[in-house]
């Protein structure tokens, strides 16, 4: 039986499955091009460098950490199952490594984000859709956290 598509559920194909495969165990991946002259780090992951595009790219962990770009606090979302997260916090941000990443920060309240705020991976389960989901959360103690998932349920 086919599962209905979900806004908040990424379609996997093989090339990406590594990424999703990481999240699962708590890391993060990127992608860094390996031509000579570039070097330079990119998220979503893609098969060739968006800078240079050489397909000379391989997947490296990342640290976790990032600093808030720019966010919105969503408050309407009719669209299942967004509407029974609201509030949420859909944001930009700067990894250390230095890609820009689109995401959703968690656990901080809306009157403390802060452009420029240190800011840490932490992962959503979606245990009904079985795909974890990188988040981040107000920079603090190190290592990957799992959040609880849109039902409560966390790890």
């Amino acid at each position: 039986m086919t599962r209905p598509a979900r806004a908040d559920v990424p379609e996997i194909d093989d090339f990406a499955r590594p990424y999703w495969d990481a999240a699962a165990e708590g890391r993060l991946l990127i992608r860094r091009c390996h031509a000579a002259g570039c070097g330079r780090a990119h998220h979503y992951p893609r098969e060739f460098c968006p800078y240079c595009w050489s397909a000379d790219a391989g997947w490296e962990e990342a640290g976790g950490g990032a600093t808030l770009y720019t966010w919105s606090v969503v408050h309407r979302n009719d669209l299942p199952p967004f509407g029974s997260r609201l509030p949420y916090t859909a944001a930009v941000v700067d990894l250390d490594e230095g890609p820009r990443m689109t995401t959703e920060v968690v656990d901080c309240p809306e009157g403390e984000l802060r452009i420029g705020m240190r800011l840490r991976v932490a992962y959503r389960r979606l245990p009904d859709a079985g795909v974890v989901v990188p988040v981040f959360r107000p920079e603090g103690p190190t290592g990957p956290e799992v959040v609880a998932g849109p039902d409560g349920v966390g790890g």
